[in-house]
Parts: structure tokens; sequence; C-alpha cells
């Protein structure tokens, strides 16, 4: 037999995984992320996500010391994603600064509107829960939120120095102010089933910046 053909796998089989360990760990945040945005931690349960993922109940506790630990590893995840999407929205040279923060709402509203506006942000959700959740997430969730706003200060400095907003804009605090406006709409928009209200707080906030 031919090596090539004795290497082939065979028509239907999986490839063999490198780290079945790793690939599972990564399989059960995914799944995290998914019912925690949707359902929020507090009602969201270990089976749950193991009966969705095909992994047995007594194998958690190989990847996770605890449901505690699970969460922190979501919101890491989490972060380190919206992290790079930020970071290709706000980056994107083809663009004026303040057309970057146009074309990232758009993206956030056809993020929604694809699930149905069934999940919002994971990190804005969290924080809602911030009363039933463990303390040690409260820091964790914070960091979260201001490194998103250290991300939009950029863009926003950017449009400052390009004359999309006026010299004297004070670009850190217009970042905190879009974040803690925008959470508040992501909410309306899942109660709404609507894209209607980000649509409108990102009007305005735009609308609003100093010329």
């Amino acid at each position: 037999m031919h090596a090539t053909a004795a290497l082939r796998r065979r028509p239907g089989r999986p490839p063999k995984r490198i780290d079945e360990r790793l690939e599972t760990r990564e399989a059960l945040i995914r799944c995290g992320t998914e019912v925690l945005t949707e359902k929020g931690f507090a009602a969201t349960g270990i089976d749950e996500v193991l009966k969705r993922v095909g992994v047995p109940k007594g194998s958690f506790y190989h990847y996770f010391d605890s449901k505690e630990a699970f969460g922190r590893a979501v919101i890491d995840q989490y972060a380190d994603y919206f992290a790079r999407k930020l970071e290709r929205s706000f980056g994107d040279s083809s663009r004026t600064p303040l057309e970057r923060l146009q074309a990232f709402v758009d993206d956030a509203c056809g993020g929604m509107a694809r699930y149905q506006f069934r999940r919002g942000c994971l990190i804005g959700n969290l924080g809602q829960e911030m009363a039933v959740l463990p303390e040690t997430y409260r820091a964790r969730l914070e960091e979260v939120f201001e490194d998103w706003q250290a991300r939009l200060a950029v863009c926003l400095r950017a449009a400052r120095a390009a004359g999309e907003i006026a010299a004297q804009a004070d670009c850190e605090a217009l970042a905190a102010f879009f974040w803690i406006g925008g959470e508040g709409a992501v909410l309306r928009a899942k109660l709404a089933r609507s894209e209607a209200p980000l649509r409108q707080f990102a009007a305005g906030f735009l609308a609003g910046l100093p010329r």
C-alpha cells in the first residue's frame, strides 16, 4: 500500500485530535459563552452545557475546578474575542475614525439580528447579575469595560486629530459614556427584539460629539 493511501482518512470519520483535552475545554467555553450570553450565569446549569457539548458530567472537573472557574474562563475568552473585534473595527484605516465607530455599531446590530436578539453582551449581562455572582468577577468585568473604553478613546483621539471632533473633546470621558449608554441600548434591543434602541443611542452619541 502506498504511504499516501495509508495516511488517507476514511470518509466520514473526523480527523484525529492532536490534543483532545484542549479541544474539549475550548468546546465547553464556546458553548458556555453562547448559553451565558442568552440566559445569564445564575440560570445556566453545568448540565446543560455538558449535554450540548456531549461531555459526561464527571469529566467537567478535569477541565475546570468549579462553575466559578468555568465562568472566569468564559469571561476571558469573550474579552479576547471582543478585543480582536474592536481592533479590527477601530483600526480600519480605509475609513475615517467616526466611520469606524459607525461600522462597529452596524456590525453589532447585525450580530444581534443574526441571533434573533436572544444574545446581547456577555460582559454587560454578567454585570447586571453581579448581586448573585462570585465577588471575584467584579474586578474582572470592570477591567474588560476599561479595556473597551481605552480602545474607543484611541479611535476618538484619531477623530480629534483628523478634525472630525473638536480639539477640546475629552476622548476618555466620551469613550466611557459610549459604553455606559451602549450597554443599556443593547439591553433594550434584546427586550424590544429590535436594533432600533442601539441605532438610536449611536445616532445620539455621534450627533452629540463636540465639533
